[in-house]
């Protein structure tokens, strides 16, 4: 084969591999796109009737946890998670060249990135008083939301810095095989040691300022809701 032949063949082959790599790549993004769609509707399903009025009590102030459970819950259940689950499930059909991490990894980005900041979810007329980290509130947390944020208990005393969540799950006991998650928190106290609240069940016995809180992200759509077969 004569130089110039070889060239073109090279040139050629060069580009034929390109093309082979650039292909999934475009498919990959492709699929991304579709999924930060899907995610995108859910999310604007479940902030239909975002912002809730929030009221406050106690001394300190504190946004009364009822209410604040009950705007957050409410806004999950209104996405239909089975036809999201569909959906995601014919996409991950067709987007056989992506892994199955691969996958997980693009939803999972497409939910952090959408999640909603608290403003947007309450409305609290006085900024002074303190989120309550209820059991709820923390199962919708982004995980690196509120870090390092003041934490005060019920009598209104610094405990520390909030340090992230963690998940709790206990068997209902003989007569029953069920189980229940719980999301909790833990916390770094003055003398820099990770602490955990002595309560599971958390209502209002811990909160972090609303005014630092306000603009961080606090409504996070939960990936395990997703039903995919």
């Amino acid at each position: 084969m004569q130089p110039k032949s070889q060239a073109m063949w090279a040139l050629l082959l060069s580009f034929l591999w390109a093309a082979a790599g650039a292909y999934p790549q475009d498919r990959a993004a492709d699929v991304r796109s579709r999924i930060d769609g899907i995610i995108a509707e859910a999310y604007r399903t479940a902030a239909a009737g975002f912002p809730c009025q929030v009221k406050s009590r106690g001394k300190p102030r504190v946004l009364r946890w009822e209410e604040v459970d009950r705007c957050l819950n409410s806004a999950a259940d209104r996405v239909n998670w089975d036809d999201i689950g569909r959906r995601l499930s014919d996409i991950r059909a067709a987007a056989a060249q992506m892994s199955e991490a691969e996958f997980e990894d693009a939803l999972e980005t497409a939910l952090d990135a959408q999640a909603l900041t608290y403003d947007r979810l309450f409305k609290v007329s006085n900024v002074n008083v303190l989120l309550p980290l209820t059991n709820s509130l923390l199962k919708y947390l982004p995980s690196d939301s509120l870090m390092e944020l003041p934490v005060t208990d019920k009598a209104g005393q610094l405990v520390g810095t909030f340090g992230g969540t963690y998940t709790y799950e206990r068997a209902g006991g003989l007569a029953t095989a069920n189980t229940y998650r719980l999301t909790l928190f833990q916390y770094e106290d003055r003398n820099g040691n990770i602490q955990t609240a002595s309560d599971k069940l958390l209502l209002d016995s811990f909160g972090v300022p609303w005014e630092s809180a306000m603009t961080q992200r606090g409504f996070r759509l939960r990936s395990d809701k997703f039903v995919r077969n």
